[in-house]
């Protein structure tokens, strides 16, 4: 697939977002709003196509006969979110891990960081130029203090000896007179320029914290600076919450690896993406296995995996070769969320299988599988890794945005200024639109109109940051 340049407005085009509505999608269309500048129906999305079968009764891309999906039975989207990261506080707990700094970044700590000793651990000079003792002038004594050297010679009342930043104070010394601040004249004496006061200077022992400080509580992000705190408080490693382990099952019997589409296959577009993004997420993925449609594979790949998350792509719509339901079912999994009023993805699923494991059944359709990312394995990837849910934002839409009749509705937007421009090409099929947009806005059943300010989902390399982002 080729990413193209971003599109800002939303008038209909090649790759309509319609092609792959249901009936209900295609009759909210219908009464989509027009666009004040150009005339034409919102967000790419076709009020002709309304008079498509509905998509239940034909097949989708790999022709299996997708059975109609009842709203009745849908979580709704936020519920749906809070039902993920509740799951995840509800698993097993999964022990500390202790790290080396350098692989600490974006954890969370899992104890608190206390100083295990005095922070300074002896008194130091803050500036370059001279250690000074007593009252000037003062006669300038030969050689000099640096940083990283045993405690030098004392000083008597009178004397003064060059000394660098971070170097350990003589006993004796009154304060430090910076380079700028002093003069040296006849007979190597020193003379103050302004006012020395007692102190000056100097950083004196503990000043920081005292062995025994909780520098940092649990539950702290692992930033860079957390990382500079903790090797000055002399720590090698960090007790912190482990990153989830993931596991990717790719299903479907159509999908290429590589080369040109041919005889009715085509390429994958999710095992390339899903890692990565999941990566990105905090997880650590611990393995990519292409099943296809076989029903038993599929059985002891997710029975003999010791990931914290699994995550399947396609067969969750209930098709005769949709083997995900009946796989979990078999194995006892208990269903928590079973289809989301959300567009696009609303087949997603979310199962416990274990005690200490949870699978997200994503569509097969890859922008509904983003969708499924977002919805159900972020919250439950950030619950796992302790992260608090970040506060909710808004901007407004610099054009009208037609909904879902029933559902949520996720739009690729970019960010241009103060507003939020919904993107082209926002079909559950396509990744052409979020290839561009910086967020998802969360479009409510209904219509959003122009000037509307909608939630927006951050996308996680869009967040400026350290590589983690939970949005």
């Amino acid at each position: 697939m080729t990413a193209s340049g971003t599109h800002t407005g939303p008038q209909a085009g090649p790759g309509d977002a319609s092609d792959d509505l249901d009936v209900e999608e295609a009759l909210a269309l219908v009464r989509a709003p027009r666009n004040d500048r150009t005339g034409q129906t919102d967000q790419a999305d076709r009020p002709e196509k309304a008079d498509r079968p509905d998509r239940s009764d034909r097949p989708d891309r790999t022709g299996r006969t997708a059975p109609a999906h009842s709203h009745d039975h849908n979580t709704s989207w936020p519920e749906a979110r809070e039902t993920a990261a509740r799951a995840a506080r509800r698993a097993t707990k999964r022990p500390a891990a202790s790290v080396a700094l350098a692989d600490a970044l974006g954890l969370v700590l899992a104890a608190p960081l206390d100083a295990l000793s005095d922070l300074p651990s002896f008194d130091t000079s803050a500036m370059d130029g001279w250690a000074v003792a007593g009252p000037g002038p003062w006669r300038v004594r030969d050689g000099g203090v640096l940083a990283g050297h045993a405690l030098p010679e004392p000083l008597t009342d009178g004397e003064a000896v060059r000394i660098a930043t971070g170097a350990r104070v003589p006993t004796g010394v009154t304060a430090v007179l910076r380079s700028e601040h002093g003069r040296t004249g006849p007979q190597d004496r020193l003379h103050a320029t302004g006012e020395t006061s007692h102190g000056q200077d100097i950083r004196p022992r503990g000043q920081e914290c005292r062995r025994g400080d909780q520098l940092l509580p649990t539950g702290t992000l692992v930033t860079p600076a957390v990382l500079g705190l903790a090797a000055a408080a002399e720590y090698d490693t960090l007790a912190v919450v482990p990153r989830p382990r993931a596991e990717i099952l790719v299903l479907g019997d159509e999908l290429l690896t590589e080369g040109l589409p041919h005889d009715g296959l085509i390429r994958d577009a999710l095992g390339p993406m899903l890692a990565p993004w999941l990566r990105v997420l905090g997880a650590e993925v611990v393995a990519v296995r292409r099943l296809g449609d076989d029903a038993k594979a599929l059985r002891r790949a997710i029975t003999s995996s010791r990931a914290d998350l699994i995550v399947t792509t396609g067969g969750t719509a209930g098709g005769p070769v949709d083997h995900v339901h009946p796989t979990l079912e078999r194995i006892g999994a208990e269903l928590l969320v079973d289809g989301v009023a959300v567009r696009p993805g609303h087949p997603m699923l979310l199962a416990r299988t274990k005690a200490d494991q949870h699978l997200v059944g994503l569509p097969g359709n890859p922008l509904a599988a983003v969708s499924g990312l977002l919805t159900l394995a972020e919250p439950l990837l950030r619950a796992l890794a302790a992260h608090p849910a970040p506060e909710p934002y808004r901007m407004p839409l610099r054009e009208a945005v037609q909904g879902h009749a029933h559902d949520t509705r996720l739009v690729p937007v970019a960010l241009r200024g103060e507003w939020a421009v919904p993107l082209h090409y926002s079909g559950p099929a396509m990744l052409r639109g979020i290839a561009t947009a910086d967020a998802l806005a969360v479009v409510p059943p209904g219509a959003a109109a122009r000037g509307a300010g909608l939630e927006l989902l951050d996308l996680p390399w869009d967040t400026a940051g350290i590589g983690v982002c939970f949005t």
